[in-house]
């Protein structure tokens, strides 16, 4: 299953923090999917099934240290400093959300190879930012590539189960239920799955005036 950075590594990605996100992190962990892909800061359509990780609020602002202090729903405390490489850091203001997503890896190929049993895998990751003068913000995507054999088909569930290079099994969802049309057990088949973790801060909407 492709590994993505922690929720930890992808808030040091677009905020240079460290362990001092920790307590918002062990307080959002144990939160349910969102049932709205729709509303997560990630562009990948099909996806479903999503995560999120951290939401809190910007309670304070200290310019001369740059310091951000961040309440989440539990009430946790948490001060971060943000290094000169966050050139966005102007932007931040009192009362902003951050927040934090996980899209979980979701097959968006699966066909059929003649690969002579040489089972592979290789993976790349991008990253994108917010450009220069809007919120902080940062996506960090995994796109995982890999020749396996077909343990397990279950069309009712979408999901496909597959013995990596490894020898492990590994179940995966699939995007479409047409990619499981003619896939059996013991097909040889290549498997592309997508997994991506944003982070991003937001102004508070509001209310339109009557």
């Amino acid at each position: 299953m492709p590994i993505l950075q922690s929720p930890k590594q992808v808030i040091v990605s677009l905020l240079a923090s460290s362990a001092l996100f920790a307590p918002l992190l062990t307080h959002a962990q144990t939160k349910p999917a969102m049932n709205d892909p729709a509303k997560a800061p990630i562009a990948a359509a099909g996806i479903d099934e999503v995560y999120q990780l951290v939401d809190a609020v910007v309670t304070k602002i200290d310019s001369k240290t740059r310091t951000v202090t961040l309440k989440d729903k539990d009430g946790t405390l948490t001060n971060f400093v943000a290094g000169p490489e966050i050139k966005n850091f102007p932007q931040i203001k009192v009362g902003d959300r951050l927040t934090v997503t996980h899209e979980l890896a979701v097959a968006i190929e699966l066909v059929k190879v003649n690969n002579q049993g040489v089972r592979s895998e290789v993976q790349t990751s991008s990253q994108t930012s917010a450009p220069l003068g809007s919120k902080p913000a940062s996506v960090i995507s995994n796109t995982t590539t890999i020749i396996a054999n077909v343990v397990a088909v279950d069309r009712q569930k979408m999901t496909v189960t597959i013995k990596g290079p490894k020898g492990k099994n590994d179940t995966y969802r699939v995007k479409s239920a047409s990619l499981l049309k003619d896939i059996a057990v013991n097909d040889e088949v290549k498997i592309v799955l997508y997994d991506a973790m944003a982070a991003s801060f937001a102004a508070p909407v509001t209310s339109p005036k009557k």
